[in-house]
């Protein structure tokens, strides 16, 4: 999932095609497509797995927003960020997981078929397995084409490409943060900043949650430091981690082996044995949080 600013497949998986800085795989070539193919087949033989472990975490953060009366009519909607394909928002709101996304994205019998026709398939798949309770979603990403076709086959309400790294909000997604209850995030922890946040807070016209899985490689300070002044309390568990993906070589290993060091974290047992690994973050205003470790 791209972060806003990133320029390519930074937020979800890696960064954005080859390799990038410090030894870190890119991988924007899957989100410039028109269809989520791509993206699975590639990120399959990584057993990528991030938004599964998200998938219960993010539905109990949802509904627990949902029952906070704050006076609107509408229910508040989710916003997750570096949304992509939509993966977040079929895991939150539909009676899919995220082996079965694998197994239907990298089906052979769909592995020819015109996009056109895989959209109005997903769209009739998703419609199907909406969940009575299901909840509004839209999504932030400055991957076009993978926006475009979540918003199209149903899986987001609205989505939006702005680029709060470089510059405040557009009219469109101005309106759209005045409904939002929960920002959630998966990926972009590593690529988009606290200037992202800033402007989304700064928009927001409802109490707002935050739930974000962070790799343990990067510092999510700066941005505690910003909810922080939005009024937002910071908890993380640090003895806790969630896998994100295999590394693709020895040297993505080494890379991370040493960021996560240079955090005053240990690999062991996690780094070392193979796998990016990430720390849930949640964010609640009116709520005295957890110290935060050196590494958040």
């Amino acid at each position: 999932m791209v972060g806003p600013g990133s320029g390519g497949a930074q937020g979800e998986a890696g960064e954005a095609g080859g390799t990038g800085a410090g030894g870190k795989a890119r991988f924007e070539d899957i989100y410039g497509r028109p269809d989520p193919r791509a993206y699975f087949r590639r990120l399959a033989p990584l057993e990528y797995e991030i938004p599964h472990h998200a998938q219960p975490l993010f539905r109990r953060a949802a509904a627990e927003r949902s029952a906070l009366d704050d006076g609107r009519p509408r229910p508040p909607a989710v916003l997750d960020l570096c949304c992509s394909y939509g993966i977040n928002a079929a895991l939150l709101n539909h009676d899919v997981t995220l082996a079965e996304m694998y197994d239907r994205y990298t089906s052979p019998a769909r592995r020819s078929m015109p996009t056109a026709e895989l959209a109005a398939r997903d769209k009739e798949f998703y419609a199907e397995r909406r969940l009575p309770d299901a909840v509004p979603v839209l999504g932030l990403d400055v991957a076009a084409p993978a926006v475009r076709y979540a918003v199209e086959v149903g899986l987001l309400e609205a989505g939006f490409t702005d680029d709060l790294e470089q510059g405040p909000p557009g009219p469109a997604l101005t309106r759209a943060l005045a409904e939002v209850g929960l920002i959630t995030l998966t990926g972009g922890g590593s690529y988009i900043t606290a200037r992202t946040f800033t402007a989304l807070l700064d928009g927001a016209e409802r109490p707002v949650w935050l739930s974000a899985f962070v790799l343990r490689t990067v510092s999510f300070q700066p941005v505690v430091r910003a909810l922080a002044a939005h009024g937002l309390h910071t908890t993380v568990d640090t003895s806790r981690t969630y896998p994100q993906r295999r590394f693709t070589d020895e040297r993505e290993r080494q890379y991370a082996i040493t960021a996560v060091r240079a955090l005053g974290l240990d690999p062991a047992g996690r780094e070392e044995t193979g796998r990016f690994h990430t720390l849930h973050y949640e964010s609640r205003p009116g709520a005295e949080g957890t110290p935060l470790p050196r590494s958040s």
